[in-house]
Order: structure tokens, then sequence, then C-alpha cells
């Protein structure tokens, strides 16, 4: 199928779901399609149907009977049969889209596939039993089933363990947020030093820029604070309210204010399950589960110490999210009075650069490493890049490790690089001589092979002359923000 001439990217989503929708074989298929909200799903699904003439439905949230009347309603008017469709329950609604593919594929496309199945619970057991292996309206079908939806948490599950659908499917993808190179080239941005600082507002998500500020990009660096206030401080745009309303669309979490209160514990650099109970007033142990419901969400990730088994970090998963947290929900009151975002931006600046800024820059700098880097420059292909802490017995003191990468295991793993990443700072020789410390603590350790490590500095803010010269060692690697955004 022709990919749409207006569409940015997508290439590898739109390759897979062709290869499904116009897949001749006999025998009717199902595949999922999940990803976070505002990602372009229903574009890319819209775009196939229209593309293959197949039958699109989006659910609302509604009831059972009237789930069905609204389904029975759309394939009338996409049929055009003698008289209207009127399904008594969904076991004929399903017959009915298995009958469209009787002369040959057709993608048939359900989104928001969770409002559905909220409704009528036994819809994804009723889906399995029509398309058993030997029924005969599967066998002489070659409809092509998508089943669509945002609630991560639902559409995690509904192919995993012991539910219905396992095995069933023929396709799972997931719709990414754009990585932070596709996101500058999305929002038209060439300077990288903007581009990260609007990637730590508004991540790699499509919709924020064409629906949501409507085409409004900043026009430098100079306006950046500008439009700050047009956008996501200004009462009137929807991207004002929306790291709350994303909160408020998972069915899972129920009680908003206990996964409002872990975000801000998380946004406000408590990054580990002992420190966020701490902030909560709680035990480490009655944390647990809302930190569960929080991943399987897609809002929180959860990373592996890569230096100490025992410790996990969490970092916010939509950089919309942690900006609310950290500069607009404590002086929300503030913020809702038109006219107060200048007044409460120019007292937030300094703390968007350290807390949000910061570390957006070092989740960007470990992407660059796992997935820009030159393998010859760092040593070879990096199989894991994280981050993590080392013990100094000697000074009784933890060193945090921004970029840490190991390549393929052997008798003993590679440690291919360790990493700093300093946003606002220029880096100089001090910053080196703390990477060589590191490694010769993990060097004694044994742990990783550390004979060829390289030590990486990440800055948005440049180099000292002395660090300069101190690159021309083979194990110095320089990394300012034009390098990650190079080619």
């Amino acid at each position: 199928m022709d990919r749409p001439v207006d569409m940015f990217d997508r290439d590898f989503e739109w390759s897979a779901l062709s290869r499904f929708v116009t897949d001749a074989q006999p025998g009717a298929t199902m595949g999922v399609v999940s990803g976070r909200r505002r990602q372009g799903k229903t574009y890319l699904l819209d775009a196939v149907c229209q593309q293959a003439g197949g039958f699109y439905f989006g659910a609302t949230q509604a009831t059972e009977a009237e789930s069905l009347r609204l389904f029975g309603e759309a394939l009338t008017d996409h049929v055009r049969p003698p008289t209207p469709f009127h399904f008594a329950d969904w076991h004929e609604a399903v017959d009915a889209l298995l009958a469209l593919g009787v002369e040959g594929p057709v993608p048939v496309v359900i989104d928001e596939f969770p409002y559905l199945a909220q409704a009528t619970p036994a819809l994804p057991s009723i889906i399995q039993q029509a398309f058993g292996p030997r029924r005969a309206n599967r066998v002489t079908s070659r409809t092509r089933l998508l089943l669509c939806g945002s609630a991560m948490s639902f559409m995690g599950g509904l192919l995993s363990g012991n539910a219905p659908l396992r095995g069933r499917a023929g396709l799972e993808l997931v719709v990414p947020t754009l990585d932070y190179r596709l996101a500058a080239q999305f929002w038209g941005i060439d300077d990288p030093l903007l581009a990260v600082q609007v990637n730590a507002v508004v991540g790699g998500t499509p919709a924020y820029r064409r629906e949501f500020v409507r085409n409004d990009v900043p026009v430098g660096p100079d306006d950046f604070d500008s439009w700050i206030l047009r956008t996501v401080l200004n009462p009137e745009s929807p991207l004002f309210r929306e790291a709350r309303y994303l909160l408020a669309e998972e069915p899972q979490l129920r009680d908003q204010a206990l996964y409002h209160s872990v975000l801000a514990a998380v946004a406000a650099g408590n990054a580990t399950r002992g420190r966020i109970a701490g902030y909560l007033g709680r035990k480490a142990t009655d944390i647990g589960h809302p930190l569960t419901v929080l991943e399987d969400a897609g809002l929180l990730t959860h990373h592996q110490d890569m230096f100490r088994d025992n410790r996990a970090v969490y970092r916010i998963a939509e950089p919309l999210i942690t900006f609310y947290h950290t500069v607009m929900r404590p002086v929300w009151s503030q913020l809702e009075r038109p006219g107060s975002a200048g007044r409460v931006w120019r007292t937030s600046r300094a703390r968007f650069a350290s807390g949000i800024v910061g570390p957006r820059f070092e989740e960007i700098c470990r992407t660059w490493t796992l997935h820009f880097a030159d393998p010859d420059a760092l040593g070879g292909l990096p199989a894991e890049v994280g981050s993590g802490t080392v013990n100094d017995p000697a000074s009784k003191t933890v060193h945090e490790i921004d970029v840490a990468a190991t390549g393929v295991a052997g008798n003993t793993r590679p440690l291919l690089c360790v990493g700093e990443a300093k946003w606002g700072k220029v880096m100089g020789i001090g910053h080196l001589d703390r990477l060589r410390h590191i490694r010769a603590l993990l060097a004694d350790k044994g742990r990783y092979e550390t004979g060829t490590t390289k030590l990486v500095c990440f800055s948005g803010a440049g180099f000292t002359d002395e660090l300069h010269a101190a690159a021309t060692d083979d194990d110095v690697l320089l990394v300012d923000v034009a390098d990650l955004y190079a080619d």
C-alpha cells in the first residue's frame, strides 16, 4: 500500500500494517496495536482502512447496548446492506466482521477497544471463540481484525498469561513516541540546544505540535520562554491541562491523588522505592502496587542499577508530566489566573534547567549511546545502556554514573563506557579524573572487563581547553549537543 504523503516517519509501523492487512492467505487473522495516547495510532489505522477499503470503528465510553447499536450503525454505513444491521450481541457482530473478508483480505479496525471490553468483559473471549482455528466462519474469511487501544495496562495484558486472546494474534505492534532526533525533525527545530529544551517539555508526542499548540514552534532559542508562556503555561491551551488528563484517561488509576503524589515524588528526584515512600510518608512495601500500576500504564519506567543488583530507579516516561509536577502543580492556583504565567516562569526557570532539562539531557545521552553512537568509537556495539552507582569504600562515598554501556557478554562482560552528562556546566579535567577513578573502582570489583572502557563526557555547555587536550587520549570521548543530533 502507498504510504500517505503527509505521514511523518512511521515507516516501520506502516510496513508492518501493510503486510498484515494485505496478506492473501486464507483464514481470518487478528492483530493488536497499542501505544500511549497522542502518538498517531488512530491516524495510522484510519489511513490503512482508507487505502485498503477497510472498516474503521472508534469506540466510545458507553453501555453494551449503546455500543452494539453504534457499531451496527457504523457497519451499516460502511456496507450499505438492504436492511440495517441490528445485532443482538457481540457474537453476531464479530461474525459480521468475519463476513467482510469472504471475498479477499480486508482490514477491520476497532479503535479504543478497552472501552468495549469495559462494557462487555466477555468480549475478548467472544473474539477468541470466533477466531477458533477450525471454525468455518474464520476459515472462509480473510478479515484482518486490528484491536487498538491506549489504555496500556489493559492492552499489555490482552495477549499475556492466561488471557483469552493469547496465541490468537498474528501482529503485536506498539506505536512508540518519536525519539529525540525524530522529534526535533518533526518540530522543524535545527538548533540542538533549543531541541533539547523543547523535548524536555513535550517529548516526542506528535499530537502536541499539530493539535495541541497548532504548529506553534519556537522560532529560535530567544523565543523559547515566550513559547512556554504561549503554550504549556497558557490556561487556554489544551497543553495546559494535558498532564492531568493523561492520568484521568487510565482506567486502572482510580486513586488519582495517590498516583499524582507518586509521580510528584519521582519528579522531585526521588528515584528509588525507599525515597518515593519517604516522600509519601509510607513504608516502601506499601507503594509496590501504585508503582506497578503506573509502570503498566506506561507513565513510569523501571531501570536496574548497572552496578548494584539490589537497586533500581524509576523515571517518568512522559516529559510533560515531569514539567507539570515540577513547575505547574505547586503553583496551580497562580497559573489558573490569566496573566500570572510570566511571574511563575521567571521563578521556575532555574528549577526547569536543573530538575527537568538536566535529567532529560541525561536520558538523551543514554539514547544516543544505545542507538546512535558509532560502535567503533565505543569499542563495540552496546548490548545494554543505563545508569548506576558505585561504592567508594576508601572515601565512604557513592559515585553516580549517568551513562554506562556494556557489550556482548563473553567470559567477562565488557564495560564499553562510563560517562557523565552536564547540561548547564562547562566540563573540565576534574570530571574526567572522576570518571578515571570510577573506572578504577569498577576494575577492582572484577565484574566487568574494563581494559578498554571509554570515558565519555557529555555537555550542553562545552568543555575546557584542558579537557579538549586530554581528549586526544584513545580512551576519552567528548560529546556535545551538536554531536547528539548529528547524522
